[in-house]
């Protein structure tokens, strides 16, 4: 039982920090954020609310410049000020951004908030199991290691989410007559949108896939759905 304590401490310790992650969150996204009212973006979300079978889909914007959109522990979809400027901009089409939250809604709906909590609990227990045996061989950089060797899982993991909320989206999408093109579409506008984030970095060291393997997963989808 000795010999578990670290483990079950690290674990214990996780479970506490994302807790509380997940409070800072929810109080920093009460602050600063707005209920989505553009009414052609709350007409096309309008079909996914029937689509889904909910009275509607609530969408909030996040009050901060970068472009992004997210899926909060507690369930609710954000999208940022950025990403709506860019929109009423031309830059992103209303379609496009409505794929962008199809995509969150297939996080909130595959539960993946949840599973995000027990993973980062298992991967802080990893790396206590491997700063331990690494560390009796190579003391001083022990817990490079382990760190670099858990950061690889967790960006396997994150890719693995992201994959499966890109299916979700496609389906949804689908199913509210909206074409998947938008998704296609809004992905090839990403880098530029974003600043080129992701650059020379090896794929398996990115937390999100590459952008011509979704659209390469997207389309495998289509066509095994007999979409194309």
């Amino acid at each position: 039982m000795l010999k578990l304590t670290p483990i079950l401490l690290a674990i214990g310790y996780a479970l506490l920090m994302y807790r509380f992650s997940a409070w800072r969150t929810r109080k920093e996204l009460d602050a600063k954020s707005t209920e989505l009212a553009d009414r052609r973006l709350l007409g096309l979300l309008s079909p996914m609310a029937e689509a889904l079978d909910v009275e509607r889909v609530r969408v909030m914007i996040y009050e901060i410049d970068p472009v992004n959109g997210l899926a909060a522990p507690d369930g609710r979809i954000f999208v940022t000020r950025g990403f709506l400027q860019k929109y009423q901009q031309g830059l992103v089409t209303a379609e496009e951004l409505a794929s962008v939250i199809a995509h969150e809604i297939g996080h909130v709906a595959l539960g993946h908030s949840r599973r995000r909590m027990i993973d980062f609990s298992g991967q802080n227990a990893i790396r206590v199991i491997l700063m331990g045996l690494v560390g009796r061989f190579v003391p001083l950089i022990g817990p490079l290691i382990a760190n670099a060797v858990v950061g690889l899982v967790a960006a396997g993991l994150s890719r693995k989410d992201e994959y499966e909320a890109d299916a979700y989206a496609t389906a949804l999408l689908v199913k509210s007559g909206i074409d998947t093109a938008a998704q296609k579409s809004l992905f090839r506008k990403l880098e530029h949108l974003t600043g080129g984030a992701g650059g020379g970095t090896p794929a398996w060291l990115l937390t999100h896939p590459k952008v011509d393997e979704r659209i390469a997963a997207i389309e495998a989808n289509e066509r095994r759905w007999g979409l194309d």
